[in-house]
């Protein structure tokens, strides 16, 4: 089967861009979309330089890769618990209002971790409950991101594609420059930083002129606002399907990945090298966000699936312990994968959902994809001291490929028409 949606995809790849060269797209860069494009590129920039920052200054301060996988996890655990009332609250009091809020909030946690840094070594639990508030606030802010899209760029594919290749080149250089700032300068001053581009994101999206309606009634039960978005979720088999499989990736891919990759690639090449790493994921992610731009698949999903095994390459440079040009060539092509599957998920999500349940849809997919998540990072340091580290990573790679020969076998996912 995958040698066959090999062939298929591949053919309309070629076809898309035979129709993408055709096609007259609407203006993108209006006013609305650069006020969001630069408040969404800052603060993309600040979040890239703070999985380096966390793992870095947890491991300095002497936790080491449990200790990370605890901070990783308490930042992602109310994420995955809370972004299903963070869909609601969006659709009730408007997504601008709560990434407003949301962004406040951030300011707040990220400026306290910074301070505890800068003034000695702060104690695990200040950094775990910081970051569970941290993430609290990102699960109000994150439903918006996607419904905020539609609202102010007519080509949808197109947007969506300019911030992933914004989310790339902060990729690119944020890590890098996050490792550069903690050996001289120490994790709390990307703590700092990260603080300043919330505040930046802020401002920008105060700045918007667009102003989206609440499309709930003030007063309706909590309950079946709840149940609304549930049911539009469970009644598209694609969704749930992918999310089926983004779970299981969540504890054996996704959550290890981190806290392993970190812990192994300091330990094999220095300390600054996971920095370089990350930043060969955003140079992959540039290209994969600019294909994204102009190719237009009839079949969006099953081309994004078959593009994604590339991703699986991450977890096996690291676990075979491959030189530093392989290994980076392995993550560039990584985060190549994932920026043209996440182009062509969002967009398919964005299109194929009403708009006044999409932040509710959006909270139950972004929630089933990271609830899972702070499992696998919390489990990762004991696991690994019982097996290795790299047995883990290579468990993840077959389950990574695995995984994409589900999402192939699902005809929902396989036929879906691009909007």
């Amino acid at each position: 089967m995958m040698s066959g949606g090999e062939r298929t995809s591949g053919g309309e790849l070629a076809q898309a861009v035979q129709t993408a060269a055709k096609e007259q797209r609407p203006a993108l860069w209006t006013r609305d979309f650069a006020l969001y494009f630069v408040g969404r590129a800052v603060s993309i920039l600040g979040d890239a330089m703070l999985p380096v920052a966390v793992s870095l200054g947890v491991l300095g301060a002497g936790y080491g890769p449990t200790g990370v996988g605890f901070v990783l996890a308490a930042w992602m655990a109310p994420l995955g618990t809370l972004i299903l009332f963070g869909g609601v609250f969006a659709d009730r009091f408007t997504a601008r209002r709560m990434m407003i809020g949301a962004d406040l909030v951030r300011i707040v946690t990220q400026s306290g971790i910074a301070i505890s840094f800068l003034t000695g070594t702060p104690s695990l639990l200040l950094l775990i409950g910081l970051s569970a508030l941290s993430g609290a606030a990102a699960a109000m802010f994150q439903p918006g991101v996607g419904s905020m899209v539609p609202q102010i760029s007519a080509d949808v594919q197109r947007a969506n594609a300019t911030l992933r290749v914004a989310d790339a080149i902060a990729q690119l250089f944020g890590p890098a420059l996050s490792g550069v700032l903690v050996v001289f300068g120490g994790a709390g001053v990307v703590y700092a930083v990260n603080a300043g581009t919330f505040a930046v994101s802020a401002v920008c999206i105060l700045s918007l002129r667009v102003r989206p309606a609440a499309s709930i009634a003030a007063g309706s039960s909590m309950l079946r606002n709840l149940r609304e978005g549930w049911d539009e979720f469970r009644s598209r088999t694609w969704m749930w399907a992918v999310i089926l499989v983004w779970a299981v990736y969540g504890v054996v891919v996704f959550g290890p990945l981190v806290p392993l990759g970190a812990s192994l690639v300091t330990e094999d090449l220095g300390r600054s090298a996971y920095g370089w790493m990350m930043s060969a994921v955003g140079a992959g992610t540039i290209l994969g966000g600019m294909i994204a731009m102009y190719v237009r698949p009839a079949r969006p999903l099953a081309t994004g699936a078959v593009v994604m095994t590339a991703f699986f390459l991450e977890p096996l440079v690291v676990a075979t312990r491959m030189p530093a040009g392989v290994m980076a060539a392995g993550f560039a092509l990584a985060g190549s994968a994932w920026a043209f599957w996440s182009v062509m998920w969002a967009t398919s999500i964005q299109t194929k959902v009403a708009p006044d349940v999409l932040n509710r849809v959006t909270a139950y997919e972004v929630g089933g994809s990271v609830l899972s998540m702070p499992i696998g990072q919390a489990l990762s340091g004991p696991v690994s001291e019982r097996v290795g580290a790299d047995h883990v990573l290579l468990f993840g790679f077959g389950v990574g490929l695995a995984g994409i020969a589900v999402l192939l076998s699902v005809p929902a996912i396989r036929n879906l028409r691009r909007a």
